[in-house]
């Protein structure tokens, strides 16, 4: 019997959340210990966007990308909101390390992560294992998701966000 040479392919985890459902509540601590829950962004778009880990080359990039057009973000309505499972402790060092103006959701018992479905499987290196694949929901003042990013520009991400 020959063999396959061939690698397995992997399907890409996506979530089950789409364009127009209603955004999953969540509520957690963020990085100095405030409670963020979805209800105090009512009235503003929010980017709620998930990473696997601080202070990573993607993750950093992505950050800093939102940085960097947080004063636009900010002036256009927009709130940020980043999320990993990394405690508050890490998200403090991260966001100072960075200067990051808004918020990063310590979400240790992944209950943000579950509920917008962004535990999945990752491939890297040839190596297959469960973590939280980046993306990033855009929700409307109404709660609604109005955009999900997948395949997150991580260098450009907020000018992606805003379609520019």
């Amino acid at each position: 019997m020959k063999k396959s040479s061939e690698e397995p392919k992997f399907v890409t985890h996506k979530t089950g959340l789409i364009a127009g459902d209603k955004a999953p509540y969540f509520e957690g601590k963020d990085q100095n210990g405030n409670l963020l829950n979805l209800n105090l962004f009512s009235g503003k778009t929010l980017i709620f966007y998930f990473y696997p880990k601080d202070d990573t080359e993607g993750c950093t990039a992505t950050a800093c990308s939102l940085r960097d057009e947080y004063k636009y973000l900010n002036d256009s309505n927009y709130a940020v909101v980043g999320v990993s499972a990394d405690n508050e402790r890490s998200h403090a060092k991260f966001a100072a390390k960075y200067e990051l103006p808004f918020p990063l959701l310590a979400d240790t018992e992944m209950k943000a992560i579950k509920a917008y479905d962004v535990w999945g499987q990752k491939m890297l290196a040839g190596r297959i294992y469960d973590g939280i694949v980046r993306t990033t929901f855009v929700i409307g003042p109404d709660g609604i998701i109005k955009e999900v990013i997948t395949k997150v520009d991580t260098v450009n991400h907020a000018r992606q966000i805003m379609g520019m």
